[in-house]
């Protein structure tokens, strides 16, 4: 089957396959002959894809979980893109978005960049300008995940701490000098210092640059 005309999944592979596997683009527009178009446009290029008549069956597909980006019409029936766009920023599914729209007007292309759209293109459009920014937008899945990924591992080794030494980071990382950790937390320096170095072993930080980036990666009701 052509990369332009995979059929709806029936069931969708779990999540942690998905977000393993290789980048898919998913295109979302009623006109059958352009998303088979663009399919074979994208399989030129050695990128994957799947194509949808409407936003409900992208929904039911169970592949947005999958890296990579959306190519979306803007007008459709049911659900328009620009609601698709908004549902998934709402339930945090965020996720790079080309509009390849024959509707396009002012408002609406600023409404979608507004709203974190890769880029919003007019059909019809040279074939090289939509590659491009698919490829910048799986670019930025590619980023958001890596950022995703360095979060949660560095979240699950600040689980390792103890309650003082995370209170010892949070000195650290405010640039806080040993002996003032020492005064405010009333401690002695040698304990401060053994917290510490116990703090960048298990933050598996190699300075104190690296636990200040890695503290910066934390999501922010950890940093609290």
């Amino acid at each position: 089957m052509s990369a332009g005309s995979h059929s709806i999944a029936s069931a969708a592979p779990p999540r942690e396959r998905q977000e393993s596997a290789a980048p898919l683009v998913l295109i979302v527009d009623d006109d059958e002959a352009l998303r088979e178009a663009i399919g074979e446009l994208l399989a030129s290029a050695g990128i994957d894809s799947a194509g949808f008549a409407s936003t409900a069956q992208l929904l039911a597909s169970g592949l947005l979980a999958r890296p990579g980006c959306l190519i979306l019409d803007v007008r459709m029936p049911g659900a328009s893109g620009l609601d698709l766009q908004e549902r998934l920023r709402r339930e945090g599914e965020a996720k790079p978005i080309v509009f390849l729209t024959g509707h396009g007007d002012i408002p609406m292309s600023v409404q979608a960049m507004k709203a974190g759209a890769v880029d919003f293109l007019t059909k019809p459009v040279r074939d090289q300008t939509l590659l491009d920014a698919v490829g910048a937008a799986i670019a930025e899945d590619a980023a958001r995940r890596e950022a995703a990924r360095v979060s949660r591992a560095n979240a699950e080794r600040l689980g390792r701490l103890t309650p003082r030494e995370r209170e010892v980071f949070v000195q650290v990382v405010r640039g806080r000098l040993n002996k003032q950790i020492a005064f405010d937390l009333g401690i002695s320096e040698v304990t401060v210092k053994l917290h510490r170095s116990n703090v960048m072993r298990k933050m598996e930080a190699r300075s104190i640059g690296t636990l200040i980036r890695a503290w910066q990666t934390l999501p922010e009701p950890l940093r609290e």
